[in-house]
């Protein structure tokens, strides 16, 4: 037994631009001391934390390239802005302040 129709299935076009951004800047480290600390003198400690919260195995970072593509993935799964150049420049030239950034981000997030 079929039904009529009665009314033709409309499509869903609402979507949302959100314009999400870090919530510090790389340079603000001393946002939180204890992040701050653990990135100054036991950066490999902080990143196994990062990869921990992020939801990846705790010794990720220990292969190359593994920030670089957490970092990118962070941005992509918060819808932030950016490119993998600027992750990539960050990482290479700012890299305990970077690291120190994408945990103080998990912890806001989380």
């Amino acid at each position: 037994m079929s039904y009529p129709m009665t009314s033709q299935p409309q499509a869903m076009q609402g979507y949302t631009t959100s314009n999400n951004q870090w919530n510090s800047e790389v340079m603000d480290c001393c946002e939180d001391m204890g992040i701050c600390l653990c990135g100054a003198f036991v950066p490999c400690i902080l990143a196994c934390r990062v990869a921990s919260d992020y939801g990846e195995c705790c010794c990720l970072p220990f292969l190359g390239g593994a920030l670089l593509a957490m970092r990118t993935g962070m941005r992509e799964r918060y819808h932030i802005p950016g490119s993998i150049c600027n992750d990539c420049v960050c990482l290479t030239f700012c890299g305990q302040c970077t690291l120190c950034q994408m945990a103080r981000e998990l912890k806001a997030r989380n």
